[in-house]
């Protein structure tokens, strides 16, 4: 061994802080897990640097499948686990207080089934294998949001639209309840209705459930159950279902968002329950799954099927009643892009709608006219204080409590479920869209973006643009607005003949925000695809490609790009280049002036972008050297590291070595030349690129030259995509009249008519100028003879026609935890707008 590495492995050993523990008790993982001190490490770093505890994995758990909804009823089993054949029993404990019963199976595996978590993100949890009266084994349970979770592990409610407006005119006949029975592996299950409201000065939430039907199928196993059931009148007893079907089922009065189907025939899992014993208190711990959230128009009650439109416009009043008490949260969003270009470059505040993405040739059922839609990342932190209107009474009710709304239902019941009162069952959608009215793009303000690639080279976001080839780890990126850092790690390139280049590239960046979770992107070994990193553990996202996370949220769209999106609204895209890695940087305006690092001040002043830890600013046109030196200036430290450093080589690289290589010297560009016949060949490839030129030299691979011209000009045409534009803001239509053209951008011309018996008063268009302004004001429609005639125009439509920013993107706004759209009325099955 080498005695450079010593310093880290007593640093490993004995400096880093923890718990006491006795000599014994240092030899295990028991209760240790993500420690490092001791004679043996717990930490996630310990399998590559071969340093772990002998029971290492006996105590810190992996388990398969690692996610599931946050809804519950997922089997999990878990690896490596050495049951010890006791009498005792299995319990598995999450979030220290919610404690569910687990199982093992015939082959000595440790099973737990997630339960109930009311929120997203990855939960711990511990399991006993002693009753309870210890919890020394632990891990962690990625809880998704359900619309994250795979379709395959939901039950799906067929047809829909028939679902939502069961009971309504027109509307009837037996509905459809279908699931994968590999998902739900069980001969008997109980259906269930689960709803939720929020009540009280605390915020109190509870979810509620009640038993539908209990149905036994016979010995067949299809790969799916299809359930077929009338609604009409609760029945009393258990009926009887041949090979997943049933004809004559019926209903209770109790109306609820979301149906779940739960196993009920697994004593492994839970005992075996009767009907009654499930009338009086649904279980939250069993194997089981859930459809999407939706309205259950058929379980409303007699009021409702005998007159569904006053039933529902009373509704819809007394949602609007309760909103006029409530705080105004939206001038706390974010405001609508003003183009699709726009809406898909602003990754920082605003991610894909999974409903209507452009990528993946979505139709955007819910969102006609539109090709693509974008969520809000931020929220608003206004949050009632005040209980929903509920027209229905609770029964079988497991109450939880908690100090914030839950994920999703929250949004549900204050922006979708009002909605449907408002404008689905009512024609009162002209209230509903008063107080969720769409939000043009006049106060947009695009964010500012820096990049890095290639060799690497780097442009600011006040756009200076250079080169700095060192071999270490920088500061990309710090603020004092948040405590934003961003890190990379630029490590030497290989020739074509395998020796050292000398030019470097990025291979890994880590970013964390305030006391956020900590995510480092790098390069995964000889593959050279990308490998997440959460708090030190490596993720995967074989299950799911969006996570959740402690003040950010985490995508990976696809093998090579992960996005990150952090609360204060800043963003980071990570991909694969070539041989290195590119990284993409977006702040809000908010960040001006609270920048330094690598990727310079913002403050829309370049000539201070070279600017030292120090404060002192070397020149805008400084020398290659000088540059050089400012680089270097801006190596991390140990302390101030954020990456993981999880196997030997990185230790001794970038732990027991200065953090910027002294003794690397790179290609400079006023070192390179060029025979005629290369400089030929290289204008040719890089188009006069010169980041283009220098790797070509530097890396003697015309292939990496390729791809630093590519990056650069991706970030050229997003730079582009970013660039403001002019917007007049929605106009009005004429009372007693309408309007045509839904563009509201420069140039863009909007022309009114007025409905028969009335006459246009004043110009028959305005026009967007480009000081932002209408040509002219909406003109007035007079009672008398009208000059045009007002086609296919339906009545009650024509609000929500005219709100409609335009069709080319839905933007989409948040209130409190869950974002929707605003550029349309929402979506029944979504709750966003069209």
């Amino acid at each position: 061994m080498k005695l450079a590495l010593l310093p880290w492995i007593l640093m490993l050993l004995w400096t880093i802080p923890g718990p006491g523990l006795t000599a014994s008790a240092q030899g295990s993982c028991s209760l240790r897990c993500g420690e490092q001190d001791g004679l043996c490490s717990c930490h996630p770093t310990c399998s590559g640097l071969g340093t772990c505890c002998e029971d290492f994995l006996n105590y810190c758990l992996e388990i398969s499948p690692s996610s599931g909804s946050m809804m519950g009823g997922k089997d999990f089993v878990v690896q490596h686990l050495k049951w010890t054949a006791s009498t005792d029993g299995v319990i598995c404990r999450f979030k220290e207080s919610i404690q569910t019963l687990g199982y093992v199976d015939s082959s000595d595996h440790v099973h737990c089934i997630s339960p109930l978590l009311y929120e997203s993100g990855h939960v711990p949890f511990t399991i006993s294998m002693d009753n309870g009266r210890s919890f020394p084994h632990a891990g962690t349970w990625l809880a998704a949001h359900p619309y994250k979770v795979s379709e395959s592990e939901k039950s799906q409610l067929v047809n829909e639209t028939q679902w939502q407006y069961y009971g309504t005119s027109d509307t009837g006949g037996n509905l459809s309840l279908t699931w994968n029975t590999s998902a739900l592996p069980t001969s008997a299950v109980t259906i269930e209705l689960w709803g939720y409201e929020e009540t009280g000065e605390t915020l109190l939430w509870e979810l509620d459930g009640e038993v539908v039907l209990s149905v036994p199928f016979g010995h067949k196993h299809p790969q799916y159950r299809l359930l077929h059931f009338h609604p009409q009148t609760r029945i009393p007893s258990v009926p009887e279902v041949e090979s997943g079907r049933s004809e004559d089922q019926h209903e209770q009065e109790l109306s609820r968002r979301r149906v779940r189907v739960s196993a009920d025939d697994a004593p492994a899992v839970a005992p075996a329950r009767s009907l009654q014993s499930l009338l009086r208190e649904p279980q939250g711990d069993v194997l089981a799954l859930w459809t999407n959230d939706h309205a259950l128009a058929w379980h409303l009650g007699d009021d409702f099927r005998a007159d569904s439109v006053a039933w529902a416009r009373a509704q819809c009043l007394d949602w609007e009643a309760l909103e006029d008490q409530l705080p105004n949260f939206l001038t706390e969003l974010p405001d609508c892009p003003c183009t699709l270009a726009q809406a898909r470059a602003d990754s920082g505040r605003f991610f894909t709608d999974y409903g209507c993405d452009i990528e993946h040739g979505s139709v955007c059922t819910y969102h006609p006219g539109a090709v693509h839609c974008v969520r809000s990342v931020q929220a608003s932190s206004q949050t009632p204080r005040a209980a929903a209107p509920r027209p229905w009474p609770p029964t079988g009710a497991r109450l939880r409590t908690a100090l914030l709304p839950v994920p999703g239902m929250s949004h549900w019941l204050y922006d979708v479920i009002s909605f449907y009162y408002c404008c689905l069952w009512a024609p009162e959608c002209p209230r509903y869209m008063r107080r969720r009215p769409s939000s043009d793009c006049r106060s947009h303000r695009p964010p500012r973006l820096a990049s890095a690639f290639g060799d690497p080279h780097f442009v600011t976001f006040d756009g200076t643009s250079f080169s700095f080839s060192g071999n270490g780890e920088y500061v990309l990126l710090e603020t004092t607005l948040s405590d934003l850092r961003v890190q990379g790690r630029a490590q030497p390139g290989k020739m074509p003949n395998g020796t050292q280049a000398r030019g470097t590239g990025l291979t890994a960046v880590a970013v964390q925000e305030d006391d956020s979770d900590v995510v480092e992107v790098r390069l995964a070994g000889r593959s050279q695809g990308l490998e997440v990193l959460l708090n030190q553990r490596v993720l995967s996202f074989t299950e799911q490609n969006w996570m959740d996370l402690k003040g950010m949220f985490l995508s990976v769209a696809s093998q090579d790009k992960v996005s990150i999106m952090l609360s204060s609204g800043a963003g980071l895209e990570v991909g694969v280049q070539g041989p290195f890695l590119s990284v993409g940087i977006l702040l809000p305006e908010k960040f001006l002036t609270h920048t330094r690092g690598l990727l310079g001040t913002l403050n829309d002043k370049p000539e201070d972008d070279f600017t030292l830890r120090s404060g002192q600013v070397l020149p805008r046109n400084a020398s290659t050297q000088q540059v050089f030196e400012f680089g270097a200036d801006w190596a991390v430290s140990n302390t101030s590291s954020l990456f993981t450093y999880d196997s030997w080589l990185l230790v001794s690289q970038f732990v027991n070595q200065p953090k910027h290589d002294p003794n690397f010297r790179p290609l400079f560009p006023d070192e390179t030349t060029l025979s005629p016949s290369q400089e030929e060949d290289v204008a040719r490839l890089c188009e006069g690129d010169r980041f283009c030129v220098l790797d070509v030299i530097s890396t003697g691979d015309p292939s990496v030259g390729n791809t630093t011209r590519i990056a650069h000009q991706l970030h050229q045409h997003r730079l582009k995509s970013l660039q403001p534009v002019v917007s007049c803001g929605w106009l009005s239509p004429p009372a007693n009249g309408h309007k045509e053209g839904l563009k509201y951008l420069e140039g863009a011309v909007v022309r009114f008519g007025c409905n028969n018996g009335y006459s246009l008063a004043g110009p028959d268009s305005s026009t967007c100028q480009a000081d932002g302004k209408w040509s002219t004001p909406t003109p007035e429609c007079q009672p008398g003879r009208s000059y045009t005639v007002l086609l296919s125009i339906i009545f009650g439509g024509l609000a929500i026609v005219a709100l409609i920013g335009g069709p080319s993107i839905c933007c989409c706004i948040a209130r409190k935890e869950e974002q929707h759209g605003a550029c349309g009325p929402r979506s029944p099955e979504t709750g966003e707008r069209t």
